[in-house]
């Protein structure tokens, strides 16, 4: 008989791995990330199959322990990297962690396997009792699911910050106007506060997204078996609560094979990267020297090996990039599932890391942007420039002819007319003469020209959602009130 320890499911099998192929199946060097997930899950399992009489309450004492010292393996390996580096605060990657604990059990399979192995050496015989009633089918729906909210949680407290730095930016940039651009062509002055608040209720319409995903997978899979349930009468509302579940899952075939929450989580995060890819290609766009607008922060920035001169938008390129990166996730996570029969299949294991990448994605991006966000520094005389002159303001004089009664579309004419003669002339429209714009409408009069500064081009937008400077100020109001009140996540939950 082999000495190597035997696998999970190894009674029904007489001949050993292929070890390439056992090597290559395996999915323990990426889901040991799942341990404290795992480590919860199996701490309420336990609790419910001692309710049913398997364990007692020793027996549930004591696994319960067990499991807790399992659960900080990753604590124990950090401090053991960290005293090996000579500095006491020395900040241990999370692969540095991953690796060790991955090399300290070549012989796991997976996360489940790990755990089981581990609570062996802590209680003995007592661990092989933990599985009673339960299938690796439930537990890796059941430890993603965990994965997935607790994802979420950090994503939305991520997203709320980098909010409050857009509307912190928003107030300080006050009365200043820059010019509003469709098709990439100067449109309409607005005000860079109303600018920045776009990006604002973009990151709103994301927060409800993950929020929305949140409470859909917030059931618990555990009691579902390996797809009809457990062979157990387990009362499934005890591990759904202790580990802050709403409720158990209604069908053990959904249950141990749906990835739903994990598609919804990475199409809200590819929905996220497209508006930080957006925020990112105008911050980048401004930057240049061709518009002018923007001073990139140096501590954001990086310079050319070749070129003395340069200072490069690294944090806006890579963050455009990410959002590719968010992008492909998604796009294979959708790929993997749409041709899969109930239940489960292990190609569900590819998925995984889709969901570990996704996660890290978006913890980096909105660990940068709200510290970049609060560094930008505005070259507002040059966007006041820019928004006073090219006729932006030809929508206020069309809008001043058409309430002197002329109809718009009449005044659109009219206004396009004054323009053309503008550009023969190289003036703006302030600066034709009366008499001329006289030639193209009589009812062009000396109050004209008031109504076509950039102040009275913004406030002519005196609309809910418009660009005049009263209704910014009520919309820079409105958001902090908003984002100030976004609901954390539920206070029940546990803590894996």
């Amino acid at each position: 008989m082999s000495n190597e320890p035997t696998k999970m499911w190894s009674g029904r099998f007489r001949e050993p791995l292929d070890r390439t192929f056992e090597q290559w199946q395996r999915s323990f060097p990426f889901d040991w990330r799942l341990l404290s997930q795992e480590v919860a899950a199996s701490q309420a399992h336990a609790r419910a199959i001692a309710a049913a009489g398997i364990l007692t309450p020793e027996e549930l004492e004591k696994t319960l322990k067990g499991l807790e010292a399992v659960g900080m393996r990753s604590d124990n390996w950090a401090h053991r990297i960290s005293a090996t580096s000579g500095e006491v605060d020395y900040e241990v990657s999370t692969q540095q962690v991953g690796s060790a604990i991955v090399a300290s059990a070549p012989q796991a399979e997976d996360i489940h396997h790990y755990v089981e192995l581990e609570l062996t050496k802590e209680i003995g015989a007592l661990a092989l009792k933990l599985h009673t009633g339960r299938s690796r089918n439930e537990q890796i729906a059941t430890d993603m699911r965990l994965f997935v909210r607790g994802a979420i949680d950090f994503t939305l407290t991520d997203l709320r910050t980098w909010m409050l730095a857009l509307i912190a930016l928003a107030e300080k940039s006050g009365p200043a106007v820059m010019p509003g651009y469709t098709h990439l062509q100067r449109a309409e002055p607005v005000l860079i506060a109303h600018w920045l608040l776009a990006y604002v209720a973009m990151l709103e319409r994301d927060f409800s997204r993950f929020t929305d995903a949140r409470t859909r997978m917030n059931f618990c899979p555990l009691g579902s078996g390996a797809i009809a349930g457990a062979t157990l009468a387990l009362d499934r509302t005890i591990a759904s609560n202790a580990l802050g579940f709403t409720a158990p899952t209604s069908n053990s075939m959904d249950a141990t094979s749906d990835r739903d929450f994990m598609l919804d989580f990475a199409q809200a995060a590819s929905t996220l990267g497209l508006h930080i890819s957006r925020f990112a290609e105008e911050i980048t766009l401004y930057a240049t020297a061709e518009f002018g607008f923007i001073d990139l922060p140096e501590a954001f920035s990086t310079g050319s090996s070749a070129m003395p001169q340069k200072k490069n938008p690294d944090l806006t390129e890579l963050a455009r990039g990410k959002s590719a990166r968010l992008l492909g996730a998604s796009t294979a996570l959708s790929t993997l599932i749409k041709g899969l029969p109930l239940a489960y299949n292990k190609d569900l294991q590819e998925g995984q890391e889709q969901i570990f990448d996704i996660a890290g994605t978006l913890a980096g991006l909105l660990s940068v942007l709200p510290n970049f966000t609060r560094a930008l520094n505005f070259r507002t005389d040059k966007m006041q420039t820019t928004a006073a002159t090219g006729y932006l303001n030809a929508m206020a004089a069309a809008t001043y002819l058409s309430n002197k009664g002329v109809p718009f579309r009449k005044a659109h004419e009219i206004v396009g007319n004054a323009v053309r003669l503008g550009l023969d002339k190289n003036l703006e429209l302030n600066q034709l003469p009366l008499a001329d714009l006289q030639t193209l409408s009589p009812e062009f009069s000396e109050d004209f020209f008031n109504s076509i500064t950039t102040e009275a081009t913004l406030d002519c937008h005196d609309v809910t959602g418009g660009t005049a400077t009263s209704q910014v100020a009520h919309a820079l109001t409105a958001a902090k009130q908003r984002i100030a009140a976004l609901a954390s996540p539920a206070k029940g939950d546990a803590d894996v």
